[in-house]
């Protein structure tokens, strides 16, 4: 048996090649898919098989394309209700790639059509020797159980679900197989996900906190308690896997602007996405303009802080960057980018354009800062799970993800520090805050790790959260 995890850090995603006797199946593809052909075509594989594990929230399949250009098949657990041609299975369903057997395992509770694909290479054993869990369950974590409320069913209906599918048919399985899940660390489909990216059952069984035993009505209160809000884009996206999305390369090109262009269509509410490090949109933007670096969790972030079909015009270092911009959007269903700036800052800069500027400090400045300025805000923008670990003391938890909600706590006259672990996503912020009429901002760099580094003072009380 051939396999490969294919990783996509961008979106903390994991998809899958299986492959025995010149044939293939794909497990759960990223929109470009041209690495799962190339990949199948060096291992001598035929690609018979396009399997989806369950109808994905956080980005958009690439199964249709690939289904179009390797002649497979789609396949989905029937509940899905996928709208385009597709093979629907259900529990015990099995699929065959040269030696090796798909066996089908209907996992409910991350959705209802959620499935689990048991790999049985008869080549080693009869017995599975691995298995896919896509979102049902991860590498020190199981999947949220509150993305699909608009379909009829409540959070607790789908925990209940998935506490029947992890303790009656996943924790069922050998202590030794292996478990390869369809995210790690970082997803919003998850609150604890591991960095690892794969293990076993038995790992799972010992280290997983959401398989240990307890009742099923304490296993649902918890996996219902203080889960943090689902990105806008979720839903868009799983209908748009319901449908199947377009090629890639049917998307229009954007269109190479000038600066004069680019500074009309901003007053005209497009929204202007510039993909530079925190450093470098610091030194001088475009008014109004977005920072999501792609440097980060580009993908992830830009569907949760810009809204779906927003006009987008992308600011970044040179073109290589803009194709990368609109191919990583496209991941996550945004195929409204109407251009970038042709030269970059650069040229703005040439013609004489107004740039604002966030100016960079360091943990030390900040330190000085909150000692010498009485009216100085901290504002510390990761998770809440992160915030009450350690913070700096004073600072006010306001989570990137839901910022807009919390600009009215704060006093835009005021001079106010951002920060978050890194500094990555408090330049986001930054940029937010921005838009919303703050003028004094300050970008923390090296964040709240670099202050715990240099030995300062943190807090871990939770009274400070907004």
């Amino acid at each position: 048996m051939y396999f490969k995890q294919f990783y996509l850090g961008c979106l903390a995603h994991a998809s899958y090649l299986i492959g025995s006797d010149g044939e293939a199946a794909v497990v759960d593809p990223q929109r470009d898919v041209e690495q799962y052909v190339a990949e199948a075509e060096a291992q001598g594989l035929k690609i018979r098989y396009v399997i989806e594990t369950h109808l994905h929230a956080d980005f958009v399949s690439g199964h249709r394309e690939l289904a179009a250009r390797t002649g497979a098949e789609v396949v989905f657990g029937e509940k899905a209700d996928a709208t385009f041609q597709h093979r629907a299975v259900r529990n015990g369903d099995e699929l065959r790639v040269g030696k090796v057997i798909l066996c089908v395992m209907e996992t409910p509770g991350h959705t209802p059509e959620s499935i689990s694909i048991l790999v049985v290479d008869r080549e080693v054993s009869d017995e599975p020797q691995k298995v896919l869990t896509g979102d049902t369950l991860f590498i020190g974590d199981v999947g949220r159980p509150d993305l699909v409320g608009s379909k009829g069913f409540t959070s607790e209906q789908m925990a209940a679900m998935l506490y029947d599918s992890l303790h009656e048919k996943l924790l069922k399985l050998d202590d030794a197989v292996e478990v390869y899940p369809a995210h790690g660390a970082g997803s919003m489909c998850g609150r604890n996900i591991s960095k690892e990216t794969s293990s076993t059952i038995g790992q799972q069984r010992k280290f997983n906190y959401a398989l240990q035993p307890m009742p099923k009505d304490e296993f649902v209160r918890m996996m219902t308690t203080a889960l943090p809000e689902a990105p806008a884009y979720f839903p868009v996206d799983a209908e748009i896997n319901r449908g199947g999305a377009v090629a890639l390369e049917e998307l229009p090109e954007p269109d190479a602007l000038s600066p004069e262009e680019v500074n009309r269509l901003a007053k005209l509410r497009h929204t202007i996405l510039d993909v530079r490090a925190a450093a470098a949109f610091g030194a001088g933007h475009v008014p109004g303009a977005i920072n999501i670096g792609l440097g980060g969790q580009f993908a992830s972030w830009a569907g949760t802080l810009v809204p779906m079909n927003a006009p987008i015009i992308v600011v970044a270092d040179d073109e290589k960057k803009i194709e990368e911009a609109v191919i990583r959007l496209a991941r996550v269903g945004h195929e409204s980018v109407r251009g970038f700036l042709k030269g970059g800052m650069s040229a703005w800069h040439e013609a004489g354009l107004e740039v604002t500027c966030v100016p960079q400090v360091s943990v030390h400045e900040l330190r000085s800062m909150i000692e010498e300025r009485e009216r100085l805000q901290v504002i510390d923008v990761r998770r809440p799970t992160e915030y009450v670990s350690g913070h700096v003391p004073g600072a006010i938890n306001a989570q990137l993800a839901q910022l807009k909600k919390f600009l009215e706590n704060f006093d835009p006259a005021r001079e106010t520090a951002i920060i978050c672990a890194g500094g990555y996503r408090s330049s986001a912020a930054t940029s937010i805050f921005e838009q919303h009429g703050f003028q004094k901002l300050f970008n923390v760099t090296g964040g709240t790790s670099a202050w715990i580094e240099a030995g300062f003072p943190v807090e871990e009380e939770k009274a400070a959260v907004v």
